[in-house]
């Protein structure tokens, strides 16, 4: 099996580097990844510059790239340019969540995403800590597992898993619960500030917000200390909506 693993925090990340530990004893890794931190961009690509790609060594690793681009680029790169066959694509493991809405930011998430569309199937992976001194151990060893789990039964390619890890010690975390997406807002404090020559600038903080969760929820299983697995389909689509929104513009629709 060939895993190729990325993520948003950086190639020289603990989080990526435990995975490869715990991945190589399983598969033939490949790496690439950004050369510094690239979170919350989301699905973002670079097309109006080059992108730099230079290859490296990690040890457990077959080859590596550090990529000068977004998590997203570093997939694309890899499944089109570098690497052939990739059975399964890791991302992560994040230092923090990527719950609910976070989603829609993340760049780990986004790596994943990337994975699916170009025809593999693929996990992203967050631990829910912004501690300096948070350990992946627990976290690479469960990745495993799941990687294990899912290539037995053989993952949708269509959909990506996104697992988010309690940060608490493993005999602390109460169980598994495959879940769906909650809801995570947060509080959009934009700072003005000013440059050397008088220019306005802002500067984006705000923490999470407290929102009410439904059962069953990624966001409600992580706060009460369960691991969270949740398949996530790339198909945007509201079906629920199709037919009245056919009726709503009929008159367009069959406008000439």
């Amino acid at each position: 099996m060939r895993i190729l693993l990325t993520n948003d925090d950086g190639i020289h990340a603990r989080g990526i580097q435990a995975l490869v530990a715990e991945l190589s004893k399983i598969a033939e890794i490949y790496m690439v990844a950004p050369d510094r931190e690239r979170s919350a961009t989301g699905h973002s690509i670079t097309v109006f510059e080059p992108i730099k790609a230079t290859q490296t060594n990690f040890a457990g690793v077959a080859k590596a790239w550090i990529v000068g681009g977004t998590p997203v680029d570093c997939v694309k790169l890899a499944m089109s340019k570098l690497v052939k066959d990739i059975d399964l694509v890791v991302s992560g493991i994040n230092h923090g969540p990527n719950l609910g809405t976070d989603v829609l930011y993340s760049g780990t998430v986004s790596a994943a995403a990337e994975g699916v569309i170009m025809g593999a199937p693929a996990i992203a992976v967050s631990l829910d800590s912004y501690d300096a001194d948070m350990e992946f151990n627990f976290a690479a060893k469960f990745t495993r597992t799941v990687v294990e789990t899912v290539m037995q039964h053989e993952i949708d390619k269509s959909t990506l898993i996104n697992i988010n890890i309690p940060f608490n010690r493993k005999e602390r975390i109460k169980g598994i619960r495959v879940t769906k997406l909650g809801v995570r807002n947060y509080d959009n404090l934009f700072e003005e500030r000013y440059d050397p020559r008088g220019n306005t600038y802002y500067w984006l903080g705000g923490g999470v917000r407290d929102e009410k969760q439904e059962a069953g929820s990624d966001v409600e299983a992580v706060q009460d200390g369960y691991i969270s697995i949740t398949p996530i389909n790339l198909d945007l689509t509201d079906y629920d909506l199709i037919n009245e929104y056919q009726e709503a513009f009929v008159d367009y629709l069959e406008w000439k």
